[in-house]
């Protein structure tokens, strides 16, 4: 996917010299708004948005669905460049394939997590699977864009691509609470994927009277994305589409109260990157200099081109 703002300097919390020991509270709630993408199919987006442009060292988090296509209706993002950061992609129901101008070919089916780092540069194709676009079905999954440090902007791009069968799994003593471990830790499960900046992304589901604590280091800023159901964060109720804002600390409490429905969300954390960032679209870099040269970069076709046969 393609979108992004212009360029700004990102923010950094000042707690990394701090070792506070409660746990976070709520500091502020956003709503996710939905807009159109790639070859215009709808996403539900907490960030950026209007007052909330960054979640430092993220750069963007879509929803894509949940969407029940019928035949000939899904669609996708086709070839398409990036440059400077990294692309997370996490079905949840589904299909989706991916091809590059690198050569790596792939599809993504329910509970598989792709982790691209574009570096200096590929041009990308993300599209429902030739059945999905044919037969129509159920769609859902999300896109986290993970910025990348001035030292990692242009390494070579990478791929790790994790089946569902390999994303760690945990839950809490009494069966109520399921966390999978995309990156980081939950309840002494380690991720099985390399993150280029030390991040954490856990997708937890949550069963009426469930409550856990989920540590987060207090060096990250950390957010928690709800979108199914509703959960007690940090004390204070957040719904579906709403993401929380944490303040500081070392870990933050989800719950869901007894007669309540089964919640769903994503708890984000990492360390913010005290750079420069210069975005335009696909090429998030640290200059509007190091901006125009991706471009050009693209145009005379540096970043390479998708070989179908």
């Amino acid at each position: 996917m393609v979108s992004g703002p212009g360029s700004e300097t990102l923010p950094r919390r000042n707690n990394a010299m701090s070792e506070p020991t409660e746990l976070r509270k709520v500091e502020g709630v956003t709503k996710a708004h939905r807009q159109r993408e790639g070859a215009g199919f709808e996403v539900r987006r907490p960030f950026p948005s209007s007052g909330f442009e960054y979640a430092n060292p993220f750069l963007l988090l879509d929803e894509m669905g949940p969407v029940e296509y019928g035949p000939g209706e899904a669609l996708g993002a086709p070839d398409h460049p990036h440059r400077g950061f990294e692309t997370v992609t996490y079905m949840l129901e589904g299909e989706f394939e991916h091809e590059d101008s690198v050569g790596n070919r792939g599809k993504l089916t329910s509970g598989d997590v792709q982790w691209m780092t574009a570096g200096a540069g590929v041009v990308h194709s993300e599209m429902p699977s030739k059945k999905l676009r044919q037969d129509g079905g159920r769609f859902h999954g999300f896109q986290l864009w993970v910025n990348l440090p001035k030292r990692d902007k242009m390494i070579a791009p990478r791929y790790q691509e994790i089946p569902s069968s390999k994303i760690p799994s945990v839950e809490s003593p009494d069966g109520l609470a399921r966390a999978r471990v995309v990156a980081g830790e939950a309840l002494g499960k380690s991720a099985v994927i390399e993150t280029r900046t030390p991040i954490q992304y856990v997708h937890w589901t949550l069963r009426p009277g469930a409550a856990v604590v989920q540590s987060i280091d207090a060096a990250h800023e950390g957010y928690v994305y709800v979108f199914s159901g509703a959960a007690e964060v940090g004390g204070r109720r957040v719904e579906a589409g709403e993401m929380a804002h944490l303040g500081d600390g070392t870990g933050v409490r989800l719950e869901v109260t007894e007669g309540g429905e089964v919640a769903e969300l994503l708890v984000l954390s990492g360390v913010p990157l005290d750079e420069p960032v210069a975005w335009a679209g696909p090429f998030v870099m640290n200059t509007r200099e190091e901006i125009l040269q991706a471009m050009k970069d693209y145009q005379a076709g540096r970043l390479g081109q998708i070989v179908r046969t």
